[in-house]
């Protein structure tokens, strides 16, 4: 005997997909809520713990700067010490300078000079005097620039013809002013060792006198 259905198969089994499409849909959606859940709070985590590394970088940023600070200020003050050490031995050593003069006067000055007077200013020395001719002004300069470990950078300031005495004592003479300048003992030792002195400017110094009218 034949059976026949006359049932809305057709139908039935259209609901019975919509249905599991649906039940489809929703297993995806939690899926991918699950995994963006899961990646988030990944993400999360490390951009938590990249914070805190900031943090701390930071903080021992800070702890250098603070540091950094007190180098400088302590190397500043290294070289203030350094400074005012270098001023007492400076003060130490010139008292001996007039010594050092005297006697360097005593060995460069050639005969037919006469000096009557020199004054000092820090590391400069005018001297003045009288000389029978521009040559013994000349031998003089070149004598104290060349032969001298004390006394640097001779420049002749000023010569001109005068007179001294009167009558049958008066005679002509050159009165001259040369500025010099005269070393600290640490400055002489540079020097001895082919070290360029404070000050020293690289020009060649004037050693010569003017030439005779």
């Amino acid at each position: 005997m034949i059976r026949i259905n006359l049932l809305p198969h057709r139908e039935e089994k259209r609901k019975q997909r919509k249905k599991a499409f649906i039940t489809m849909l929703l297993l995806s959606a939690a899926l991918g809520g699950a995994v963006v859940l899961a990646v988030g709070g990944a993400i999360a985590t490390k951009i938590s713990s990249q914070n805190e590394r900031n943090e701390f970088i930071k903080a021992e940023n800070a702890k250098l700067d603070v540091q950094i600070k007190e180098v400088s200020t302590l190397k500043q003050e290294i070289e203030a010490l350094k400074a005012r050490q270098q001023a007492v031995e400076d003060l130490q050593a010139d008292r001996n300078q007039p010594v050092y003069l005297m006697d360097e006067l005593v060995q460069q000055v050639p005969e037919g000079i006469y000096l009557r007077e020199f004054k000092q200013e820090a590391q400069r020395v005018a001297i003045y005097g009288y000389a029978q001719s521009n040559e013994r002004v000349s031998e003089l300069l070149r004598n104290l620039s060349n032969n001298s470990p004390w006394l640097e950078r001779p420049d002749l300031i000023e010569i001109k013809s005068t007179g001294l005495g009167q009558g049958k004592d008066a005679k002509k003479v050159f009165e001259f002013t040369i500025n010099v300048g005269i070393r600290r003992p640490r400055d002489k030792d540079k020097a001895a060792a082919g070290e360029p002195a404070p000050g020293a400017t690289g020009k060649p110094v004037r050693s010569s006198a003017p030439k005779k009218p």
